[in-house]
């Protein structure tokens, strides 16, 4: 009689099982793998996270730094314009062109909120024809 493998036993366990018996197995493996599976996402997208996380504080930074940066450039340029005039003067010029500034970003900024909404609009129509479409069908008298 030759030795049988472990896999081949277990084979000829499974086939010797009802139905329902590998019905249950089938479903009780099934939920453990989702569950495993759902673990494993949720490990990567804490992970992932995580390494957002660091990048958003890095560019955080990098916006306070761009600010510092903005700022000594308006004393430069106050500096730079005080060699030629009043020190009051020079800053008013600067702080007027930042205020120009200002205001051509925030009416471009209101123009382009503007254009997107209400947001996604034909795919809003698109879903609304579905559905009357959906409504409208009826199954053939031969079915």
């Amino acid at each position: 009689m030759p030795v049988q493998s472990r896999t081949d036993n277990t084979h000829d366990d499974l086939r010797e099982r009802p139905i329902g018996d590998l019905l249950k197995q089938l479903s009780e493996e099934t939920s453990t793998l989702v569950r495993k599976e759902i673990e494993l996402a949720k490990a990567e997208v804490t992970e992932k996270g995580k390494k957002a996380g660091i990048g958003a504080g890095m560019f955080g930074g990098a916006g306070v730094a761009a600010l510092l940066a903005l700022g000594s450039l308006t004393a430069f340029a106050i500096a730079l314009l005080a060699t030629a005039m009043e020190v009051w003067l020079a800053a008013l010029i600067v702080m007027a062109v930042w205020a120009a500034v200002a205001g051509v970003l925030a009416l471009v900024g209101r123009n382009k909120v503007q254009e997107a909404t209400p947001p996604a609009p034909q795919t809003v129509e698109t879903i609304k024809e579905d559905v009357e479409w959906a409504k409208t069908q009826r199954p053939s008298g031969g079915t």
